[in-house]
């Protein structure tokens, strides 16, 4: 078994470490991805429990955590391939290994804290920055590009949707007004002004949505997950184990509308007598409801409080002589 170097700070905190590790249930030479590497936490905790002989491909956009993740992993040699690509690419990037079927896949969706911990990234209003929000550098827009260029209608409508944001008119106005607009301090303070006396009776800084929405808008986040979870049903091998870690409703509410339809074997609708869809089941739903970080997490990880995990296990395939 590989251990932590004696003494050596971990560079990142893997929320539901335990969890993923129990969901997964890795065990020498298993096959497993990382679709969202970081530092490398959970691939760091799947090769331990894979070893010897196991085999794990990490994916992420940022090359700043997976300049990190290679140092971390560099224990398992090759055994561990890193990738810079987007999620979206799994299918490929597996063909090109030449993997034709794995034990398990890990999704950690969204914002990680050392994203948020580099003020230059701009994806907090905690320092002054400018407003990029990129997980990848190479994209070619950021959160200043839709800030300062977006009509108001398409910024109001992009904070509501994205953001679940009542004030969506009142803070694209007060931001089209207020224009040009490049600093994640400047843009907070416009969205404060447009909260009024109404920012007292908040519970989040009036800020946190509209952020929320841009980031997801400049990442394509919601658009890359339902792309991303079809490949990934696709690649498990029978008995296989997808893990899914979302931060909010609306990564969540893909995850569980999309677990709930491949976990069916009709998808006609209910009021039909005779099934004609031809719809078989995928795989079968282990988290009835999410799986939360435990209080002692939390304490430790107060960032982890919202993250909700589910997992599905891929189905064996019927038999011939099966219904």
């Amino acid at each position: 078994m590989i251990s932590q170097t004696p003494g050596e700070p971990l560079p990142h905190q893997a929320v539901l470490y335990h969890e993923i590790i129990h969901a997964l249930q890795p065990y020498p030479g298993g096959i497993y991805v990382d679709a969202t590497l970081g530092a490398g936490g959970h691939a760091w905790g799947i090769l331990q429990a894979s070893h010897p002989g196991g085999r794990l491909l990490g994916m992420d956009l940022d090359p700043q955590a997976l300049d990190l993740a290679r140092q971390r992993l560099a224990p398992f040699g090759s055994h561990v391939t890193i990738s810079q690509a987007s999620y979206t690419t799994l299918s490929n990037q597996l063909s090109q290994l030449g993997w034709e079927g794995v034990n398990g896949i890990v999704l950690d969706l969204g914002i990680s804290s050392m994203q948020v911990d580099t003020a230059a990234r701009g994806f907090s209003f905690a320092a002054d920055a400018p407003l990029d929000m990129r997980f990848d550098p190479q994209n070619p827009v950021s959160a200043a590009d839709l800030v300062n260029h977006l009509p108001e209608q398409e910024l109001a409508n992009l904070i509501y949707r994205y953001g679940e944001e009542r004030r969506s008119r009142q803070i694209a106005r007060a931001i089209v007004t207020a224009r040009p607009v490049h600093s994640t301090q400047r843009l907070a303070e416009i969205i404060l002004k447009a909260y009024g006396a109404e920012r007292r009776k908040s519970h989040i800084h009036p800020a946190t949505r509209t952020f929320q929405a841009l980031r997801i808008e400049v990442n394509q986040e919601l658009e890359n997950l339902q792309s991303v979870l079809p490949q990934a049903v696709a690649a498990l091998l029978p008995r296989g184990r997808l893990a899914v870690i979302s931060f909010h409703s609306l990564e969540d509410r893909i995850v569980k509308h999309y677990f709930q339809h491949e976990s069916r074997d009709c998808i006609c609708p209910p009021r039909q007598p005779i099934c004609t869809c031809g719809h078989q089941a995928l795989i079968k739903v282990l988290t009835r409801s999410p799986l939360r970080p435990t209080e002692q997490e939390i304490a430790r990880n107060p960032r982890a409080r919202s993250a909700l995990l589910r997992i599905a296990e891929k189905l064996p395939v019927p038999s011939a002589g099966g219904k």
